[in-house]
C-alpha cells in the first residue's frame, strides 16, 4: 500500500526490473524521444528510461533522455551515420545478456521505418521488445509555430508526408488535395517541394510555413508562398551554395501548406516570447538557481549557470558545533537563516550528529529571500518569519519583534552565516534587546573559471544577458572569467548592484524594481518585449542582442 512519503507503490516485480545490474530478462524498449522539447517527454517514457540499464540513443536525442536516467545506466549517442545500424546490434546485445535497453529514437518510433525494420529484427531473433510512442514532430511542430491543424473550417482535413518516400505521383495526388498538408523534408529541399506541389496544381500564391528546430529555443520558422519559398530562403542564407551542396547536412524542416498558415499572425504563441531564444547567463550554481532559471525559461530564455563562488567549510568548525549543541539543548530562542548555503550548512551538522528538523522544535525560525525559505521547508522546516517586503537583512529587521522579558524566556538569537557576511543585522537584533551568537557556517571563496568556450562566450558576446544579484556576483565573475561583451544587456537585482557593475566598466539596461530573483527575471523579460515591439515597429527582423555584436549598447535604464 501506498504510503504519505512513497507515494507510487511498486510490486516486487517492478521492484526487480528497476534494481541496477538486475538479470531478470532482456529486453529493447522501443522509445520516442519527442519532437525536440524535453518537456514532452512521455511519463511512461521518463518510467523506461528510469529502469533502464543501457540506453542507446540517436543522434540528438540522449540530452532529452539523459536526465531521466539512474547513475548507473550505460549512455550510448550513435553517430548520424551508424544511428540505424549499430544501433540495434548493441541493442540486441545486451537485451540477450539480461539487461534492459531503451532504444531512443526522435519523434515517435512508429513513424520511423528504419525503427520499423529494427523491431522486425528483435522479433526474428526472439529478443522481447515493446514500444513507448512518443510525440510527433508533424503533430508538435506546427502547434509550437502557431497552426493548429484542425481549427474553424479546416474540413478538408489534414494529410501527413515525408518527402523522401513520395514518388512523382504521389506529388501529383497531394498537390490534387484540398487538405492542409504537413510535409517533413530537409531544409535544403523545400524549394523542390513547393516546386513540385505547384506543378501538380497548388496556386504559387498557397501560404506556407517552414520549420526548422520545432519545440526548441531555436525554433525559426519562414512564412512565405509556395512561390517565394525558394527566394526567401536564400536570402536567409539557409540553402547551400553549389560548393557546399555535397558536404552540406540541413536541417530537418516541417511545412506546412494550406490556410492554416494564415493562424500564425494571432497564435504564434512561443516564438514570441519576451527572451525567446536569449542565452541568459545566471552566475549562480544549479543547486542555487532552479527557481531563477524555471522562470527565465518560461519567458523562452535557455539558461546558462555559471558559480561565481565556491563553498567551504569554516578553518574552525569547534563554534558551529557548540552552537548545534545548544540550539538541541534549548540555549536559543531564535535561529534566523540569510541564504540557503546558512541552511545547507546546519543541515549537514544535523546529519553529523544524527538529527533531523526535529530538533527545531519549540525554535523560532527566520529566513531572509524566497529561496532560503523553500530550502528550509524542504528540510521540514517552516520559517516563523519570512520578510514580507525588501528581502534583505533590513527588511529582516523591520518585521523582528523586540525582546520582551515577559513572552520570551530566552533572549538569545543564533545567527550562522557567511564569514564575510555584513554586521548590519546583528547590530539591529542587539538594538532589539537581542544576544546573538553570530556563527560562521562556511566560507564563501572565489569559484574556479569556467570553461574555455564559457570565458570566449562571455567576452565574446555569445550570451544576451547576464543576471547579477548581488555586488559579489559581479565581482566574481569579472575576475574568473572577464568583462562580459558590450552588447549583452546587464540585469542587476538593485542599486548596489547596479553601481559595482558601473564601477567594473558595464552599462546597466535592467535594474530590477524589488531586490528579488523573480523581479529581476520579470525585469529582463519586459525589457526584451520592449525590444521586440520596437523592431517590429520599425519593420526590421527581430534579432537577440548577441546577433547584434557590432550594434552599441542601449543607454537606457528600463
Amino acid at each position: 500500500m501506498a504510503t504519505a512519503t512513497d507515494p507510487i507503490a511498486h510490486s516486487e516485480e517492478d521492484a526487480a526490473h528497476c534494481a541496477p545490474g538486475s538479470r531478470s530478462e532482456g529486453r529493447v524498449t522501443f522509445l520516442g524521444a519527442g519532437p525536440g522539447d524535453p518537456g514532452l517527454l512521455t511519463l511512461r517514457g521518463a518510467s523506461a528510461l528510469a529502469a533502464a540499464d543501457v540506453v542507446i540513443a540517436d543522434p540528438g536525442t540522449l540530452t532529452v533522455a539523459d536526465e531521466h536516467c539512474p547513475r548507473h545506466t550505460e549512455r550510448t549517442e550513435l553517430p548520424l551515420a551508424e544511428s540505424s545500424g549499430d544501433g540495434l546490434k548493441l541493442a540486441m546485445e545486451a537485451a540477450r545478456a539480461g539487461r534492459r535497453v531503451v532504444r531512443c529514437v526522435a519523434g515517435d518510433p512508429g513513424l520511423d521505418g528504419a525503427i520499423a525494420a529494427e523491431m522486425l529484427d528483435c522479433a526474428r531473433a526472439g529478443v522481447p521488445f515493446e514500444v513507448v510512442p512518443g510525440i510527433a514532430r508533424a503533430a508538435a511542430v506546427p502547434s509550437y509555430a502557431g497552426m493548429p491543424l484542425r481549427g474553424s473550417g479546416a474540413g478538408a482535413g489534414v494529410r501527413f508526408a515525408d518527402a523522401a518516400q513520395l514518388g512523382d505521383e504521389d506529388w501529383a495526388e497531394l498537390a490534387a488535395s484540398a487538405a492542409t498538408l504537413v510535409i517533413a523534408a530537409p531544409l535544403a529541399e523545400m524549394p523542390r517541394v513547393a516546386a513540385d506541389l505547384v506543378v501538380g496544381g497548388r496556386a504559387p500564391d498557397t501560404p506556407v510555413a517552414v520549420t526548422i528546430h520545432g519545440t526548441t529555443t531555436r525554433q525559426r520558422t519562414w512564412q512565405v508562398t509556395l512561390g517565394t519559398v525558394q527566394p526567401e530562403l536564400k536570402a536567409a542564407k539557409m540553402l547551400p551554395t553549389a560548393a557546399q551542396a555535397a558536404d552540406h547536412v540541413s536541417p530537418q524542416a516541417i511545412a506546412v501548406v494550406g490556410d492554416a498558415v494564415r493562424q500564425r499572425d494571432d497564435l504564434s504563441w512561443f516564438e514570441t516570447k519576451p527572451l525567446f531564444g536569449w542565452n541568459v547567463l545566471v552566475p549562480r550554481t544549479k543547486e542555487q538557481a532552479p527557481f531563477l532559471s524555471d522562470q527565465l525559461r518560461s519567458y523562452g530564455a535557455v539558461p546558462a549557470e555559471v558559480p561565481t563562488i565556491a563553498v567551504e567549510p569554516p578553518r574552525t568548525p569547534q563554534q558551529m558545533e557548540r552552537a548545534i549543541k545548544g540550539l538541541v539543548t534549548g540555549r536559543y530562542e531564535w535561529v534566523a537563516f540569510t541564504s540557503q548555503n546558512a541552511v545547507k550548512a546546519v543541515r549537514e551538522k544535523f546529519e553529523d550528529y544524527g538529527l533531523d528538523a526535529r530538533a527545531f522544535a519549540g525554535i523560532k525560525v527566520a529566513a531572509v529571500g524566497e529561496s532560503t525559505a523553500r530550502a528550509l521547508v524542504e528540510f521540514g522546516v517552516k520559517p516563523d518569519l519570512v520578510p514580507s517586503g525588501e528581502q534583505s537583512a533590513a527588511g529582516l529587521l523591520e518585521e523582528w519583534p523586540p525582546y520582551d522579558p515577559v513572552f520570551d524566556p530566552i533572549d538569545r538569537v543564533f545567527l550562522p552565516r557567511a564569514d564575510i557576511a555584513t554586521e548590519t543585522l546583528v547590530a539591529g537584533l542587539v538594538d532589539l534587546g537581542w544576544e546573538v551568537d553570530d556563527v560562521t557556517a562556511y566560507r564563501t571563496v572565489r569559484a574556479s573559471p569556467p570553461p574555455a568556450e564559457t570565458r570566449e562566450a562571455i567576452k565574446g558576446g555569445g550570451f544576451d544577458a547576464v543576471l547579477f544579484t548581488s555586488s559579489s556576483t559581479v565581482r566574481n565573475l569579472v575576475g574568473i572569467a572577464g568583462k562580459p561583451h558590450s552588447v549583452t544587456v546587464i540585469a542587476c537585482i538593485g542599486p548596489a548592484t547596479a553601481k559595482t557593475a558601473e564601477e567594473h566598466g558595464l552599462r546597466v539596461d535592467v535594474l530590477s524594481p524589488e531586490p528579488t530573483v523573480a523581479a529581476l527575471a520579470e525585469a529582463l523579460a519586459e525589457y526584451g518585449a520592449a525590444r521586440r515591439d520596437a523592431a517590429l515597429e520599425a519593420g526590421e527582423r527581430v534579432l537577440r542582442p548577441s546577433e547584434k555584436r557590432a550594434g552599441r549598447r542601449r543607454k537606457s535604464v528600463l
